[in-house]
């Protein structure tokens, strides 16, 4: 009965470190997705998000598209990461999950990206709150497309995020009123362990993951960096 109850043990402690070991390796992967999303939309001549919006914002949240957590129409989930400013750099990667009834912008089930520019305080703090409703909690517009493109005057004062999408190679603003942004913990927790909390991510009080440099560096390429007070 012993040996039976030792084995039943051994059994459910390798099942639990096989989940944790594919957990951190979607972890990974989704950050690794990330930064070739943000390098493919800004490599695209005269695309990509304007400077000067990439240069104002607090945090940067990318959704990769992927066709088993794919947007269709009525309803919607992704999952991604998000990294702010500090003023030693980008920070490690929060990971995020969004979802939402009346996105309905991608239709047959072909993988969309999503970018959200997190443009004031106001904004930041949504983020880092455990669920908000984009459009309710923190205003959302579409963003600008263009390297060069001049942002209006009142969308930069009055939108706290800028939202943007890429489905098929197209990309352009996109309105998000009506999804839900949400803390994604267990992704968290398989990357930093049981000790760490989104702000201490955030706040740059972690160190970049090796399998995050790539996306840093891509971010600090085109964003430049805060410099601290």
């Amino acid at each position: 009965m012993l040996k039976r109850i030792l084995a039943v043990t051994i059994l459910m402690a390798l099942a639990s470190l096989t989940a944790v070991a594919s957990d951190r390796e979607d972890d990974v992967n989704r950050t690794q997705k990330a930064a070739q999303v943000f390098r493919e939309i800004m490599n695209t001549p005269d695309q990509g998000i304007p400077s000067n919006l990439l240069e104002s914002a607090k945090c940067i949240a990318i959704i990769p598209g992927d066709k088993k957590f794919a947007f269709v129409f009525g309803g919607s989930y992704g999952r991604g990461i998000a990294t702010c400013r500090t003023g030693r750099g980008w920070s490690a990667p929060m990971f995020v999950a969004i979802d939402g009834g009346s996105v309905g912008y991608q239709i047959g089930g072909s993988s969309t990206d999503l970018v959200m520019l997190f443009m004031n305080d106001h904004a930041l703090q949504s983020l880092m709150s455990d669920k908000f409703k984009l459009g309710a909690d923190a205003s959302v517009a579409a963003g600008p497309v263009g390297r060069n493109a001049a942002a209006g005057t009142d969308l930069k004062l009055n939108a706290e995020i800028l939202s943007y999408s890429r489905s098929k190679g197209v990309f352009a603003g996109v309105s998000l009123d009506g999804a839900v942004m949400q803390a994604d913990k267990s992704g968290d927790r398989s990357m930093y362990g049981d000790d760490v909390n989104r702000h201490e991510i955030l706040d740059g009080k972690v160190a970049v993951p090796a399998s995050a440099r790539e996306l840093v560096e891509e971010l600090g390429g085109y964003a430049h960096v805060a410099k601290a007070e």
